[in-house]
């Protein structure tokens, strides 16, 4: 069921059911309107190697690398430029087939015929032996819809696959990334040297389609001038200086939100089904997608819970679904009412 079809879905059950509990929202955007600042009004210039510096400085990363800090207007936007590139020199691509639709629509636009490999119920990397050709994997850390952070052993398995061959890279999607620093194994996987970080201010400060920066390897140098030829507009530099410079916290509060959120999703949830989510998965910050090794219909017949279907997110075998905490009876007004 692709994700249009399945808001179709959605909206016909709880019309029908209003008991039914709606844990399949997924827009943030819509569930934190409140939160998202307001753009600037002056026209004042920004520069891109300034904005660059402070989002080195913002997730306390070396200012030696701002050379190698590609300023975009977010992930979608960097890794089209990403991906044209690989296609250029025929590289073989790995997207997870249960994360991100857009992911694989955005590789067959560049010309690229991207392979797969599954996330759910956890990440199974690639098998297929290295050759002389570039090779990139495409990971998300957090990862939604598992909702977590790779584990120890997890990071362990992708540093022993980029030592399996010299020409082996990683693209790091950490747009779900609500802290400061990043993520202690997204920085294990920076310190590599073979990998790209791809990330935005698009659910820190709610502004999809916006800014981003895309945090180059050595090795990737020559991609620079596609994203010098191709950047934001004079008002998202101006909207993303205002993010970085007034707005520093607001990541953190977001998180802080979607936090109460996921708790009152949990106390609406019987015992047992609220165990059958993922330790990792309840406990990361910020995170609003909950897996559960239980079928969509199944907790939708049995427990009265809206889920999503796993195929919303793309190819899978697993047979589970995913819990999210966004609608509006987990918000704020909600949990003074109840």
């Amino acid at each position: 069921m692709r994700f249009d079809e399945f808001q179709e879905f959605r909206q016909r059950q709880l019309g029908a059911s209003p008991s039914l509990l709606d844990a399949a929202e997924t827009n943030v955007y819509r569930a934190l309107a409140p939160m998202r600042p307001e753009p600037p009004t002056d026209t004042s210039t920004v520069h891109r190697c300034d904005l660059a510096r402070a989002w080195l400085h913002r997730f306390e990363l070396p200012e030696d690398r701002a050379g190698r800090a590609m300023v975009c207007r977010g992930v979608r936007h960097g890794l089209g430029l990403v991906f044209r590139r690989l296609h250029a020199v025929q590289a073989r691509l790995w997207l997870p087939s249960d994360v991100y639709p857009v992911y694989f629509e955005l590789a067959r636009a560049a010309g690229l015929a991207p392979a797969s490999y599954p996330t759910l119920p956890a990440p199974v990397l690639p098998r297929s032996p290295a050759d002389d050709r570039p090779e990139y994997l495409l990971l998300a850390n957090p990862s939604k819809p598992l909702g977590r952070y790779l584990s120890d052993a997890e990071c362990d398995a992708v540093v022993s696959w980029l030592q399996e061959s010299p020409h082996r890279r990683l693209l790091v999607d950490s747009v779900y990334d609500l802290g400061a620093p990043f993520d202690a194994g997204t920085r294990r996987l920076l310190d590599t040297g073979r990998a790209v970080l791809l990330h935005s201010v698009t659910k820190g400060w709610l502004w999809p389609r916006t800014f981003g920066v895309v945090l180059l390897g050595p090795a990737e140098a020559e991609l620079a001038e596609a994203f010098r030829a191709d950047p934001p507009s004079p008002a998202q530099l101006r909207l993303a200086d205002r993010l970085l410079a007034e707005h520093r916290d607001l990541p953190g509060q977001v998180a802080d939100e979607l936090a109460a959120r996921a708790g009152r999703l949990f106390e609406r949830l019987p015992d047992e089904l609220l165990a059958a989510i993922p330790e990792a998965s309840r406990t990361c910050p910020g995170n609003y997608f909950f897996p559960v090794d239980i079928p969509a219909q199944t907790l939708q017949r049995e427990y009265g819970v809206l889920a999503m279907p796993v195929d919303v997110f793309g190819e899978s075998d697993w047979s589970g679904s995913v819990l999210t905490s966004l609608a509006g009876t987990f918000g704020p007004a909600s949990a003074v009412t109840r």
